[in-house]
This record gives C-alpha cells, structure tokens and sequence, in this order.
C-alpha cells in the first residue's frame, strides 16, 4: 500500500536555471515519474513551447495523461529513455530539442508503493521493475542466478563489502523456501550485513543492486547519453540528475569525453585530431543544505549539466 508521501522533485531549481528554456523550445523530460519536473518545465514554456514526457512505469504514463494530458503541448510517450533516438524520431524532434533532462533512479511513488517491490522497509512482492510488463522480476532472477552472480551484483552495483556472505545466505534461503516477499530478502540481507549506520537500513545497498541489474539501468543510461547528441539540436542542453557513484561517474565520464581532448601519452607522441561535442555548463551541482534539510532523499543527488556543440562540416 502506498504511503501518501509526496514526490518533491530533486534540484529542481538548479536544473531550470542550467536547461535555460525558452518560451518556444522544444523540451524532453525523460524521466517523468510524478510530473515534479515537468509541470515545472511547461511553466517556462510559451504556447508555441512544446514538452515530451518520457517514462517506462505504466503508473507515471497514467499520472501524466490525467494531469497534463489536456494540454495541447505536451506530447506523452511510454519507453524506456535508453530509447531516446526512436522517441524522438516517432515525435518528429530528432535534432530538436532545446533541453533534456535525465533524473535517474526511482521516484517517491515507486519507494513508497510496496506492491512494487522496491522497498525495504514495507513488505511487498519482491519485484522491482520500473516497468512490470518487462524484464523477469528480481523474484525470478534471486531464483536462478548462482551464488557468484548474486555477489557480483551486490558487490558491482551496492559497492556492499559483505557482498559474498549475502549472496551465500541468499542461495541458502532459497533452497528452504523460495524468496518472494521483500520482508524475507530484507530480513535475510540483514541477519548476513550484520549492524549498519543509524540512518541506513543494512538492506540498502543490497536493494540497490539488485533493482539497478533488474532493470539494467546502467546499460540503459549509456545508451541515453550515446543517443543524446543526436536528440539534441545545437545549443540545446542536457541535464542529468543522479542518485549513485556509478551513475555519476558515467555522466562524467561521457560529459568530459566529447567536452576534452584525451590526455596526451607516451604510446602517441602526436595527439589525434579532436572536436567538441560538448560544452560543460558548471560543475558538479549538489543540493543545498536546506534542500537535503526538507526532503532527506536529495541528500545523494549529483546534478551536471552539458550543451551540445555545432558538430564539424
């Protein structure tokens, strides 16, 4: 059952000032979620703007037909945003598009709905896909994966350093009754992590992992960014909110890959020739004291921003 908590959209501030939309500009949100962001979006936007909503979750496709799918500028589009070149082919605004906007991660509603099976903290199906008609449930996967598979995933996607001994009690489990309830994963994590920070559930990190393989959202956030050069028309402004170290340094990674040349080396006494995709807008961005103060889960929030560059003749 759903809590009631309210979706604050992270950043939300800094990412409007850094997209710099105009009142005509063609806009994507490709993480739509509960609509925070976007509804923020079209009120930068003039009556020739034009804004594409993005999300994979049929529950956020349904918010966003019942609360902006009246307006006449607004374009809604289910798909995962690794495929950010067909929607924008299928919305005619390849090459268009004037700011994008990536807020990774899952959104308040998705945490705080057991049925889903993303949280910890209220028994649920142990689910957690971002989109229920798609890939296997991490249920499925818990069942069949072995032991170094499972640790792998905790130890690759939770940075968790009891990733061994959790998978060991995991496979253990299994073999007595199968795993299906998030209570059960948590309570067993728990028991194999032992003690952890007041503030942090020994479960999280092992949560963590195993809903970012589920939905293979590493893979998937590659390919938006490789996809975004296209997407974007020249000047036009990507935006991407991140929630974990990996993501994080992905975003980076791509950012300062088409923003700077490659540094020189021994192994290539002549540098290769090199063009700019990308123009870095500031550095990294984190939310303000008082923003982490009023909705503790910004607390990990990383915000960069890049602006595409006209590309050689």
């Amino acid at each position: 059952m759903a809590t009631g908590t309210q979706h604050v959209p992270v950043l939300l501030q800094p990412a409007l000032d850094g997209l710099a939309i105009g009142e005509d500009d063609i806009v994507v949100d490709g993480t739509y979620g509960r609509g925070g962001h976007s509804r923020a979006l079209l009120e930068r936007l003039g009556e020739s703007g034009r804004l594409v909503v993005v999300d994979q979750d049929p529950d956020a496709i349904a918010h966003a037909r019942r609360h902006l799918g009246t307006d006449a500028r607004v374009t809604i589009w289910q798909g995962s945003f690794a495929e950010l070149a067909r929607m924008a082919n299928e919305t005619g605004v390849m090459g268009q598009v004037r700011a994008l906007l990536l807020d990774l991660g899952v959104s308040s509603p998705q945490l705080d709905t057991a049925e889903r099976g993303f949280s910890f903290r209220d028994d649920g199906p142990l689910d957690m896909r971002m989109d229920p008609t798609g890939c296997e449930s991490a249920a499925a996967w818990l069942a069949r994966a072995d032991e170094a598979d499972i640790a792998r995933v905790i130890k690759e996607y939770g940075e968790e350093r009891y990733a061994r001994r959790i998978a060991r009690s995991i496979v253990m489990a299994r073999a007595e009754t199968p795993l299906t309830r998030t209570a059960q994963l948590a309570a067993i994590v728990a028991r194999a992590a032992g003690p952890s920070p007041a503030d942090r559930h020994p479960a999280t990190r092992s949560f963590q992992a195993i809903r970012i393989h589920v939905n293979a959202e590493l893979e998937a956030l590659d390919r938006a960014l490789a996809q975004s050069l296209d997407v974007l028309a020249v000047g036009g402004r990507l935006a991407v909110i991140s929630f974990h170290s990996l993501e994080d340094r992905r975003v980076k990674r791509f950012m300062r890959q088409h923003a700077s040349a490659p540094p020189a080396s021994r192994r290539m006494p002549v540098a290769p020739e090199f063009t700019p995709r990308l123009k870095l807008i500031g550095g990294l961005i984190r939310p303000s004291a008082e923003e982490e103060a009023a909705n503790p889960r910004a607390r990990s929030a990383c915000l960069r921003i890049a602006e595409k560059l006209e590309a050689p003749a």
